[in-house]
C-alpha cells in the first residue's frame, strides 16, 4: 500500500472513531446510569475543547521537528481518551471522567484537518492533489455511515461498552497506520530556520486571505444549520407518523453525501470557491423542498439529494485552505477550520434545543435558510477587489491571497525537502 493509500485508511480509521462517539457514549451513558443526559455531558466535554485546541494543535504541527512522533502519538491520546471512557464512565466520579473526555477531545482537531494538512506532503501539486481531497473527504462521510451502524450493531448483538471498544481499536489502527507514513520524505517538518509561526498566525491567516474568509465564515455559518440537522430530522420523521424514521433521514443524507464526495466532488475542472457556493445553495434547496414533502419516503429522497450536493463541500474547502493557506501555518488553517465548524455545529445542536417545541417544517427551513444564506455570504466575501496582489515581479506577501507554493494551482517544479 503506497503512502497516500496508508493515508486514507489511517484517517478513515481515525474518523470512524471520531464519528461513532455521538452516539455511543450516549448508549453507554444510558446503559450504565439510566441517564442520556450523563452522556451528552460527557459528549459536550468531548466535543468543546475542539476550537481551543485547534490552534495549539495546528502551531505544535507545524513546529514538530518529529511530525511522525507528532500525529502518531496525537491519534493514540484520541485512542487511548476512548478506552478511557469505556472503562470509566457510569463508574467512576464524574469530574474524572469528564477530564478525560476534554484530554481527548483536545485530540480531535488532528483527526480531522491536522490529518488532512497531511495531503501536501503526500501528493504532488495538480490535478492529482484536487483529487486526492476528495478522497479525503470521501473518508469523513464514509464514517459517518459505518460509524454509527456499527455502533449501533455491536450495542444490539452484546452492549455499549464493546461498541465503545470498537472505537477505541479503530483509533489506535489509525495511529499505527499514521506511524507508516513518509512524513520526512515529502519535507513534513519546518524548514531548518525557517521563523516559527506564532499561535495567531492561523488565526490571522483564516481573516487576511480573502478566499480563506470566505470559505470559513460560510462553512461555519453553514455548519450551524447541518449541526441541528440530526435532532430535526427526529422531529420531522415524528411529525409525518414514523417516530423512528430520523434514522432513516440522515442515513440517506450521509449516504447521499458520500456518494456526491465520490462523484461532483472529484471534479477538479470547477473552481473550488464555485463549488463551495453550489454545494451550499444545492444543499439548502433540496432541504427546503424536503419542509415540505408529505411522507418520510419523499423526505428520504429529499435529503439523499441534499447530501448529494453536500458531499462536494468537504472537498472544496479543503482544496481552498492546501490553496490558499500560507506554507507556515497551514497546519493551523485547517485545525481551525475544522474547529470552527465542529463548534458551529455544537451550536446548532444547543439552538435547536431550545426550540424544538416549534413545527419541525419551520425548523428544517429555518436550516436550509442558514445554507442559502451561508452560499450569499461565500458570494459576497469572495468577491475580488480590483488589482490582485501578487503581479509579476512583486513577492506574494504571506497574507496575500494569491495561492501558496504547496497549491494544487502552482507550476509544476522540483519539491524541496523543507516544504510541501
Amino acid at each position: 500500500m503506497g503512502g497516500f493509500g496508508r493515508y486514507l485508511a489511517a484517517a478513515l480509521a481515525a474518523r470512524i472513531a471520531s464519528e461513532g462517539m455521538g452516539m455511543a457514549v450516549v448508549l453507554l451513558a444510558l446503559e450504565r446510569t439510566g441517564s442520556a443526559a450523563h452522556g451528552a455531558f460527557v459528549l459536550t466535554a468531548w466535543l468543546a475543547p475542539h476550537v481551543l485546541a485547534a490552534p495549539l494543535a495546528g502551531a505544535a504541527a507545524a513546529r514538530t521537528r518529529r511530525p511522525r512522533l507528532f500525529h502518531a502519538g496525537a491519534l493514540a491520546g484520541f485512542a487511548t481518551a476512548v478506552a478511557a471512557l469505556t472503562v470509566l464512565l457510569g463508574r467512576a466520579p464524574v469530574p474524572l471522567v469528564l477530564a478525560v473526555a476534554v484530554l481527548g477531545g483536545s485530540c480531535g482537531p488532528m483527526v480531522t484537518g491536522g490529518l488532512s494538512s497531511l495531503i501536501t506532503g503526500l501528493v504532488p501539486a495538480g490535478p492529482a492533489r484536487d483529487r486526492a481531497y476528495g478522497w479525503d473527504a470521501a473518508t469523513y462521510n464514509a464514517a459517518a455511515v459505518t460509524a454509527p451502524a456499527a455502533v449501533g450493531l455491536v450495542a444490539a448483538l452484546g452492549s455499549a461498552g464493546p461498541a465503545m471498544a470498537v472505537l477505541a481499536v479503530s483509533g489506535a489502527l489509525a495511529a499505527a497506520l499514521a506511524a507508516t507514513l513518509p512524513y520526512e520524505d515529502r519535507g513534513a517538518g519546518p524548514a531548518a530556520g525557517a521563523p516559527r509561526a506564532g499561535l495567531g498566525a492561523g488565526l490571522a491567516a483564516l481573516w487576511r486571505v480573502r478566499e480563506l474568509r470566505a470559505v470559513t465564515s460560510a462553512t461555519t455559518l453553514g455548519f450551524v444549520g447541518i449541526g441541528s440537522l440530526t435532532t430535526v430530522s427526529v422531529l420531522l420523521a415524528t411529525e409525518l407518523g414514523s417516530p423512528g424514521g430520523g434514522g432513516v433521514l440522515m442515513t440517506a443524507f450521509a449516504v447521499g453525501a458520500l456518494g456526491g464526495s465520490l462523484t461532483l466532488g472529484r471534479i477538479t475542472s470547477v473552481e473550488p470557491g464555485r463549488l463551495v457556493r453550489w454545494a451550499l445553495a444545492g444543499t439548502g434547496a433540496a432541504l427546503a423542498a424536503a419542509a415540505l414533502a408529505p411522507s418520510v419516503a419523499v423526505t428520504a429522497a429529499l435529503f439523499a439529494l441534499a447530501g448529494v450536493c453536500d458531499g462536494p463541500l468537504l472537498t472544496a474547502t479543503l482544496r481552498t485552505r492546501a490553496r490558499y493557506a500560507p506554507d507556515g501555518v497551514r497546519t493551523q488553517v485547517f485545525t481551525l477550520g475544522a474547529g470552527l465548524k465542529v463548534t458551529a455545529a455544537s451550536t446548532g445542536a444547543a439552538l435547536v434545543g431550545i426550540v424544538a417545541d416549534a413545527p419541525a417544517a419551520a425548523l428544517l427551513t429555518g436550516i436550509a435558510g442558514l445554507l442559502l444564506a451561508s452560499a450569499l455570504l461565500h458570494a459576497l466575501t469572495a468577491v475580488r477587489e480590483p488589482g490582485r496582489p501578487g503581479r509579476p515581479g512583486r513577492p506574494v506577501r504571506a497574507g496575500a491571497t494569491e495561492p501558496s507554493a504547496g497549491s494544487a494551482t502552482t507550476a509544476a517544479g522540483p519539491r524541496t525537502p523543507e516544504g510541501p
